[in-house]
């Protein structure tokens, strides 16, 4: 296809279209975007087009697009006479699942994607809409970035777009998909949003492209290797899910929606449950009777949930915490738990932000929370020291402290040290605290805190290894149990396993109309 001049003008021999003509006309020319051509190379790349992944997105028929004829006003470096109507980017409102969202999809065909004053105008226009209207908005970007010929007008376009972004954040949920190319300023309004997909092999996301990288510090990296779904789902943790390709991408984040509300002041979407038997024995069985012995927490997790249900979040990054949405009895839930097969659960910088995030977004939308806690400590090291695991892990802390939503804690082994304060403790705000019989909730280890405690002793001792076995079964029988913690009331209740799928369907029905406020303040200062 042709683009359209604006010099065209047609010969006295023409057809003049009728009015409902012309309009058919200009409806099918914004829908081929870039002419077919560009639509076969981007197939040909193994992607869909803007207006295929909006209808693969929303209900069917449900799409009502908005700024469908507009064009760029830039009349520098040729582009006067270059123009497609909808200047690259769909933008409109349809439902998913009956559910009212907004949704703008970058158009590769048209200049790239490349973002324009107009470009962006309508994703701001389409952005005000949202949140005007209480609704989540989804963008799926697929661009190389700001339109060079506008010059700062682009760049302008990025601001506005990025200032919408923080303005809306904690107010309706924001959606990303990264479903091309996305780089430099681009990149900046998806890290404001709340989460973000990546496609395999054939998204990235990078501030600088490969070219840059080999100029200034002569690294030789592919795109892929720099900025691929992978490289962000495992490596730096920018991208949330990493999908095998864009149908996959599109499902998930149609599933991220079922489970979060439309804005700050709605509740989840609750689904039906018949309630049954909700004793889950096999839970009596899975905590290993070595206290150094790894288990998997996502095997609690799915005990625990309504079947089927668990969602993760950040599945391939930070491992040693899992994160995710789930259901009890129809509920929606966010779910936090260390996770004892991965560096025994321990908490580390990345761990700690991870974790912290998807509190934050849990409470911002009235998100009930459930931790699961089994966890040694923080991890010890020049590493952890030196890149920040002090502020790191006063963001988990801080994320636990300000959440008002319901909370509770299963407390399922270790409770080491300041991490179990961090973990969601009575003492941080929990509202229910329960832990199993196998719960050891303590400073530190039993042999640890032997050695400093009878360190004296121990060395006097004719048989000093005897001596030290024999102080870490004395405290051990202290100490590492829950009961001393219950004794003063940090712990509600100590449960069996099997039972805790009831008391939690119970607890957070006893919490649904919870109401906590914070002190009145413009904000707080989380230790960024």
């Amino acid at each position: 296809m042709q683009p359209v001049s604006s010099a065209t003008v047609p010969q006295a021999n023409d057809h003049k279209p009728t009015k409902p003509e012309l309009l058919a006309q200009k409806n099918a020319e914004a829908e081929l975007g870039g002419g077919q051509k560009r639509i076969d190379a981007q197939h040909a790349k193994g992607k869909l087009t803007a207006r295929e992944r909006i209808a693969l997105l929303v209900d069917d028929g449900s799409f009502e697009e908005i700024g469908k004829f507009v064009m760029h006003r830039t009349r520098d470096f040729g582009l006067d006479k270059e123009h497609y109507l909808g200047d690259g980017v769909v933008t409109g409102y349809g439902t998913v699942d009956g559910r009212l969202v907004y949704v703008f999809a970058q158009d590769f065909t048209v200049f790239g994607g490349a973002l324009s004053e107009t470009h962006a105008e309508k994703v701001c226009k389409l952005m005000d809409l949202a949140m005007q209207n209480g609704a989540p908005i989804i963008g799926l970007n697929d661009s190389g970035g700001a339109r060079i010929q506008e010059g700062v007008l682009s760049l302008a376009g990025y601001a506005d777009i990025f200032y919408r972004n923080t303005k809306a954040s904690g107010v309706i949920p924001q959606l990303s998909a990264i479903m091309g190319p996305c780089a430099g300023g681009a990149v900046y309004s998806p890290a404001i949003t709340d989460f973000i997909f990546m496609v395999e092999h054939t998204s990235y996301m990078f501030v600088t492209g490969p070219n840059v990288v080999k100029t200034v510090t002569h690294e030789e990296v592919t795109a892929e290797e720099l900025g691929g779904a992978s490289t962000h789902s495992t490596k730096s943790g920018v991208t949330h899910f990493a999908c095998a390709n864009e149908l996959a991408c599109i499902q998930q984040l149609k599933q991220l929606l079922s489970y979060i509300p439309q804005n700050c002041e709605d509740d989840p979407i609750r689904l039906p449950y018949e309630s049954t038997d909700e004793n889950r024995p096999a839970l009596n069985s899975l905590i290993p009777g070595g206290a150094n012995q790894p288990y998997d927490m996502r095997e609690v997790i799915d005990e625990l949930v309504d079947t089927g249900s668990f969602m993760e979040v950040h599945k391939n990054y930070a491992e040693n915490i899992v994160v995710g949405f789930a259901r009890i009895a129809g509920r929606s839930i966010g779910v936090v738990g260390n996770q004892p097969a991965v560096l025994a659960g321990v908490l580390d910088s990345n761990a700690s932000t991870k974790a912290a995030r998807f509190v934050r977004f849990c409470d911002c939308f009235n998100i009930p929370l459930l931790v699961l806690e089994d966890v040694p400590g923080f991890l010890p090291g020049t590493d952890q020291e030196w890149n920040g695991i002090i502020s790191n892990g006063a963001k988990l802390l801080y994320a636990f402290c300000e959440a008002t939503v319901p909370r509770v804690t299963v407390i399922t082994r270790k409770a080491y040290g300041g991490a179990y304060d961090v973990m969601n403790s009575k003492h941080i705000g929990a509202d229910l605290n329960y832990a199993w019989p196998s719960a050891e909730i303590a400073v530190m280890g039993a042999s640890g805190a032997a050695e400093i405690i009878f360190k004296r002793e121990i060395a006097e001792a004719a048989d000093p290894q005897a001596k030290l076995q024999e102080k870490v079964l004395d405290y051990t029988e202290k100490f590492a149990n829950p009961y001393r913690a219950a004794h003063r009331g940090y712990i509600d209740e100590v449960i069996m396993p099997d039972q805790t799928r009831q008391k939690l369907i119970r607890a957070f029905t006893m919490l649904e109309n919870k109401v906590a406020t914070m002190p009145r303040k413009k904000h707080g200062n989380i230790p960024l």
